[in-house]
C-alpha cells in the first residue's frame, strides 16, 4: 500500500495552498482533483468569471451614461455575449497558468485527477488505487443548490457552472435568488441588454446586510430597469414554445413571470457526496463537514477547509483556513480559527462591503455602541466621478474620547470602490485601533478613502463644538497669555 504524509482532496484554493506549502516543506503530498483541472469553483465558475462579466457590464453602463461627463457615445444593445464570454475565458486562461499541475509537481507534490473515496479512517481509493496517509485535508468546495421545483428540470435552467457558456444573451431572464451571486449577475446581464426579473423569497435582497444599504442597492437596481420581486415563493415552472413561466405565490395572489431563460442563484451546498465519509468516521450534515476551531473533523487525522466546512463560503476564507490547517498538520501548532474580523464584498454597482457586526446585531448582543455615518455625496472625489450613491456606517464601541475613542465593532460601506475601501477598517479592527487613530491619520486628497476620516471627524465635531467645549476654549483663552 502506498504511504503519504498528507493527502488533499480538492484542487481549489484551499487545497492548492495546502498542497504547495506542505510539499515545499518536504512532506510527501498527494493532491486529488476530480474535475480534470485545478483552480476550483472560484476560478472556473465563480469569482473570476463573474467579476470579468461584471467589468464588461460596467463598461457598457459607463458608455450608456457617458453623457454625464459631456461625452457622446453609443452602445450596441444587446451585447454580443459570445465576445463577452471570450473575454471571460481569456481571463480564466491567464490565471489558470498559476494552477498548472506541473507547477505543483515541481514542488514535489503528486497530482492525481480522479474520484477519491474513503475506505477506512486512514486510507482512500482513487480510481482503483489505494493510498494511506497520516493526515488528510478535504477541500472539495461547494456546488449550486437547486430548489426542488415542479417543472424546473423539464424547463431547463442555468447555474453559475453553466451561465458563462450561454451562446447568446436571453431577451428575458429570471434570476432566482437575491443573495450576492444573484444580484451581481442580475445587474450585469441587465446592463448587457437582458430584461431581468430578480425573484427573492425574503422581503428584501441581501437580507444579511444593513437594511439601509440593501434598500439603497435595491433602488439602484430598480432604477437601472431590473424588475425585483420580493416576498414570493415559486410554486412551479411551466414551459412551452421556448417560454418558461414561473408561478410566484405572494400574499396578494399569484404572479406569473414569463422569461426565455432561468438562472438559479439560490445558495450553495457542500460537496460531500461520493466521499463515503462514514467509512472514515467523519461527521457531516447539510451545512458540510463538522470541524472544531483547529479545523479537525470528528476523525482527528482528517481536516477540512473552505466551502465544504464553512461557515463562510468565500475564497479568501478558504485561503485563511488553509493556513490554519498547515500550522496544525506541518508544525503541530494548535492554531485555531478566528472569525472576529471577516470581510466580504458584493460586487454590484455600487459595491457593498461589510465586516463585523451590523447595528441590529450589536443591539441583539447587548453592546454599547455609537453609529458613525457619512455619505459619499459629500466626498469630493465621488462628486468628480459622479458616483455619489452610498455611505459608510461604522458601529463603534462606546469609549473615552480622551483615550482615542472607541474601537470599531463593524462597518458597512456601500458606494464606489467599497471593497477596496473596507480594508482600512479591517486592519484597524484587527489591530484594535481606535477611531482616534483614523482621525489622526493623514488621508490624501482627493480620494474616496477620505470618507473614513470624515465619518470619524463628524463624530468628534459634535463633541468639539458642544457648549461645554466652547466654554472651555473661552476660559483658556481668557486666562492664558
Amino acid at each position: 500500500m502506498e504511504q503519504r504524509d498528507l493527502i488533499i482532496i480538492g484542487g481549489g484554493v484551499g487545497g492548492l495552498v495546502t498542497a504547495s506549502v506542505a510539499a515545499q516543506l518536504g512532506l510527501s503530498v498527494t493532491l486529488i482533483e476530480k474535475s480534470g483541472k485545478l483552480g476550483g469553483d472560484c476560478l472556473h465558475y465563480g469569482c473570476v468569471p463573474s467579476k470579468s462579466l461584471i467589468q464588461a457590464a460596467r463598461v457598457a453602463e459607463t458608455v450608456r451614461r457617458a453623457g454625464r461627463f459631456g461625452i457622446e457615445a453609443t452602445l450596441k444593445v444587446p451585447a454580443e455575449l459570445g465576445r463577452v464570454n471570450r473575454h471571460i475565458r481569456e481571463v480564466i486562461e491567464t490565471i489558470q497558468q498559476h494552477d498548472d499541475p506541473e507547477r505543483f509537481r515541481a514542488y514535489g507534490c503528486e497530482v492525481l485527477f480522479g474520484t477519491a473515496r474513503f475506505t477506512a479512517k486512514d486510507r482512500i481509493v482513487v480510481d482503483g488505487r489505494t493510498l494511506q496517509a497520516k493526515r488528510f485535508v478535504i477541500a472539495t468546495g461547494s456546488s449550486p443548490a437547486v430548489p426542488d421545483l415542479p417543472g424546473l428540470k423539464e424547463a431547463g435552467y442555468q447555474t453559475n457552472e453553466t451561465v458563462f457558456a450561454m451562446p447568446s444573451l436571453p431577451q428575458r431572464l429570471a434570476v432566482v435568488g437575491g443573495g450576492p451571486i444573484g444580484v451581481e449577475l442580475a445587474q450585469s446581464y441587465a446592463r448587457l441588454g437582458s430584461q431581468v426579473t430578480l425573484i427573492q423569497r425574503n422581503n428584501t435582497i441581501l437580507p444579511r446586510e444593513e437594511p439601509a444599504a440593501s434598500r439603497l442597492l435595491q433602488q439602484r437596481l430598480s432604477g437601472e430597469g431590473l424588475d425585483i420581486v420580493t416576498g414570493v415563493q415559486i410554486e412551479r415552472v411551466d414551459s412551452a414554445n421556448g417560454t418558461r413561466t414561473l408561478h410566484c405565490k405572494a400574499n396578494n395572489g399569484v404572479r406569473l413571470v414569463e422569461v426565455d431563460e432561468i438562472l438559479i442563484a439560490a445558495g450553495r451546498q457542500p460537496n460531500t457526496g461520493g466521499l463515503e465519509l462514514e467509512r472514515a468516521g467523519v461527521e457531516y450534515d447539510r451545512h458540510g463537514i463538522r470541524v472544531d476551531r483547529r479545523l479537525r473533523s470528528s476523525n482527528r487525522r482528517i481536516f477540512a477547509c473552505g466551502d465544504v466546512a464553512g461557515p463562510y463560503l468565500f475564497t479568501h476564507m478558504a485561503e485563511y483556513q488553509a493556513g490554519i490547517v498547515l500550522s496544525n498538520i506541518v508544525f503541530r501548532l494548535p492554531r485555531r480559527v478566528d472569525y472576529s474580523v471577516v470581510p466580504w464584498v458584493t460586487y454590484t454597482e455600487p459595491e457593498l462591503a461589510r465586516v463585523g457586526v451590523t447595528e441590529a446585531e450589536a443591539r441583539m448582543q447587548g453592546m454599547r455602541y455609537d453609529v458613525l455615518q457619512f455619505d459619499f455625496a459629500d466626498i469630493d472625489r465621488a462628486l468628480a466621478e459622479r458616483s455619489t450613491d452610498g455611505f459608510i456606517r461604522l458601529i463603534v464601541k462606546q469609549g473615552s474620547r480622551w483615550r482615542g475613542g472607541g474601537r470599531i465593532l463593524g462597518a458597512t460601506i456601500i458606494g464606489p470602490q467599497a471593497g477596496e475601501l473596507l480594508h482600512e477598517i479591517v486592519l484597524a479592527m484587527k489591530l484594535g485601533a481606535r477611531i482616534g487613530d483614523i482621525a489622526a491619520t493623514v488621508h490624501a486628497y482627493p480620494t474616496l478613502a477620505q470618507i473614513h476620516r470624515r465619518a470619524v471627524n463628524r463624530h468628534y465635531g459634535r463633541k468639539l463644538f458642544s457648549p461645554a467645549t466652547r466654554r472651555l476654549a473661552g476660559w483658556l483663552n481668557r486666562l492664558l497669555p
